[in-house]
């Protein structure tokens, strides 16, 4: 295939319109992802299951995300990345409108799977459409666009699902995605330009079935960590069948002529960079938004209202780094400014464990604004980092790889943090704020050990995204 740059600027139209369109698509897959929690005691009595029985609800979006992502980038190399966005659109609108027309537990669940595949394809080939669609100079307001959702959805999701199960009904967090859907499929029709397809690429049966099995069972298991559904001697089974899987995979993928993840971009060392050490960090930070509302809720006795209005500041800190990530990027370039977003960051999510339940409203307001301007600034940086310097035709492999990385670092996050809040507690049964104080700490360590690898990045890592240049220093 041949991927050649952009023989033109886009105009300004389409400048705004194709982040908006790839915006709305993450947006509706971040939300689907925790929507649904608030809404699970209402689903559990209209369609006859037990709160439990609801929470595989969740846990087949999430699986069914993880096992086809790796599909994403074979798609859109075979069938043009226009068309598989726009399928993949297809396939989520239509099965978010048939969770909400769900008459039973076992259709619900069927249709969340629909769900998940179409949730699988959007957000890695939306990824690639963005990226391919402007110059790398470009690439940081871009990127800003498509990371907002991303940081937004985990935060708005409890509460949107909160006020439309109160007000309207629990279907309803299923049908808010119908407007959105056509709305996006209407505009990639017009707007997204077609690329390139590959006619002669063959399916890597044998590695999906390692990497989708694998992931899938990791994901499983991580889930089970913190929410234990299954005793514990199966998740750890589950845990060593998931690694054999994947360490299979590994060995298999970096002999493989066209596997379905092409572990072999990780010899580009800023994707690499990107990735792991951005995973590592992400891992660290996606542990606040599970521990933080419920601090305040268990331990601090707030309301359910109240703390997801203190934990929506974290939004307000997202998009205010907007007008100036171009800038400090620019002026310092991706290493210094990810590792000091990094340390910030450990600094932030110790400070959440030295909260008490007299600590002021305002000042926890204030604290959450600035954790989530640091979090958006680790997770923009890592994102554009780890495109900044693949080349153009491994691009799509590179969001797949990139896709399944995020999807994993999610549950990691998670599940840590309530693994270790187990342990500290008497199965999280008194939960107090010395608990909480241990888990904080701890989870922030973690962020620490992404700090080496961002430092040992050249200077002009990623210059044709940041527009660092070293001399201009050099000359002040």
């Amino acid at each position: 295939m041949d991927y050649t740059p952009l023989d033109a600027p886009l105009s300004p139209r389409l400048r705004i319109l194709i982040p908006i369109i790839v915006a709305l698509a993450f947006l509706m897959d971040q939300l689907d992802s925790t929507i649904i929690t608030t809404a699970v005691p209402q689903m559990a009595k209209s369609l006859n299951a037990t709160p439990l029985q609801l929470n595989v609800a969740i846990t087949a979006y999430v699986l069914s995300l993880a096992v086809f992502i790796p599909l994403s980038g074979f798609l859109a190399d075979r069938f043009g990345a226009r068309r598989v966005f726009i399928t993949a659109l297809t396939v989520f609108t239509i099965g978010s409108g048939l969770c909400g027309y769900a008459t039973s537990f076992p259709m619900l669940i069927v249709m969340r799977i629909v769900q998940g595949l179409g949730g699988a394809m959007m957000t890695p080939v939306g990824r690639l459409i963005l990226i391919r669609s402007f110059p790398r100079s470009e690439l940081i307001t871009a990127m800003t666009y498509m990371t907002l959702p991303a940081l937004l959805g985990p935060l708005l999701g409890p509460l949107m699902g909160g006020l439309l199960t109160t007000y309207l009904s629990w279907r309803w967090i299923f049908y808010v995605n119908l407007p959105f859907g056509i709305l996006g499929i209407l505009l990639a029709m017009r707007f997204v330009k077609d690329s390139a397809s590959d006619p002669e690429l063959r399916f890597d049966f044998k590695g999906f079935l390692l990497v989708g099995s694998g992931v899938a069972l990791f994901q499983l298991a991580m889930d089970n960590v913190g929410q234990p559904a299954l005793p514990w001697p199966a998740i750890v089974a589950i845990l060593v069948v998931a690694v054999a899987l994947l360490v299979s995979f590994g060995v298999y993928a970096l002999r493989a002529h066209q596997p379905v993840l092409n572990l072999r971009i990780f010899r580009n060392r800023v994707f690499a960079v990107g990735t792991l050490a951005g995973g590592i960090a992400r891992i660290s930070i996606n542990g606040t938004p599970f521990l933080l509302p419920l601090m305040l809720q268990v331990a601090f006795g707030e309301s359910p209202v109240l703390s997801g209005s203190l934990v929506l500041f974290a939004s307000a800190g997202a998009l205010f780094v907007r007008s100036f990530m171009g800038k400090i990027l620019r002026a310092f370039g991706f290493g210094p400014v990810l590792a000091t977003a990094a340390f910030s960051a450990a600094l932030i999510i110790a400070g959440f464990g030295l909260m008490t339940p007299e600590t002021p409203h305002w000042f926890i307001a204030a604290y959450v604004f600035v954790y989530g301007l640091i979090r958006s600034i680790q997770f923009m940086g890592s994102n554009m980092l780890s495109y900044s310097d693949v080349p153009d035709k491994e691009l799509s492999q590179a969001t797949s790889l990139f896709g399944v990385l995020q999807q994993l670092t999610v549950s990691i996050g998670i599940s840590i943090s309530a693994l270790l809040l187990g342990l500290v507690s008497d199965h999280g049964a008194h939960l107090t704020p010395d608990n909480f104080r241990i888990v904080f700490f701890a989870t922030a360590i973690l962020s620490l050990f992404a700090i080496p690898s961002y430092l040992r990045l050249k200077p002009e890592a990623g210059s044709s995204v940041s527009g660092y240049k070293r001399h201009d220093h050099l000359i002040d």
